[in-house]
């Protein structure tokens, strides 16, 4: 067994490793580009939504006020008349990504930390290579990827897009293996 307090190195040295292959994904690579589509008429369409003042959360249309009213007869015809959605709303202002940016590193401490546990409690000092890469690695892999299908079971994200963010954590997975595995105490 490794104290998780010995594995403070490889969890941020991962981070930083997930952070720059997560960046290069995104800022190179380019294949996330068309995960959103445009709408049609996109002002009119924001110009519309503006007049009601919406406030930033997270929002679905049609909305049943309970269980008993989605059978309602009237909200069935409001859901078979469509077009029916789930919309995130924002705030105006900053266009800045300075702070999901920290918060992407922050998660991926947390899942650096996780994989020293699951890792840390399997193996003991001196573990092979391979040893640790499979503990870390699977661990990491199921924090990065397994999450996100459940937008794509109930808010019917494109499985192309879960596919393609399934593949990004495969990438982070690996990384963050290999780091444990390079960096583990000997």
């Amino acid at each position: 067994m490794v104290p998780i307090l010995s594995l403070w190195l490889p969890i941020l040295v991962s981070a930083v490793f997930v952070f720059v292959v997560s960046s290069l994904i995104h800022m190179l690579l380019g294949y996330h580009a068309n995960d959103y589509r445009k709408l049609p008429d996109e002002d009119a369409v924001i110009d519309a939504l503006r007049k009601f003042n919406i406030r930033g959360g997270q929002y679905s249309a049609p909305r049943a006020a309970s269980m008993k009213d989605m059978n309602s007869p009237e909200f069935q015809a409001r859901v078979k008349k469509g077009p029916s959605f789930m919309l995130t709303i924002w705030p105006g202002g900053s266009t800045s990504m300075a702070g999901s940016l920290f918060q992407w590193f922050v998660y991926s401490v947390i899942v650096g930390i996780f994989a020293a546990y699951v890792a840390g409690r399997a193996l003991g000092p001196d573990a092979h290579y391979l040893a640790v890469f499979r503990f870390a690695g699977v661990t990491a892999f199921v924090a990065y990827a397994l999450g996100g299908w459940q937008e794509s079971i109930w808010y019917k994200r494109p499985v192309s897009v879960s596919l393609k963010n399934t593949f990004d954590a495969l990438l982070y997975a690996l990384v963050t293996a290999g780091t444990f595995g390079w960096l583990w105490p000997r």
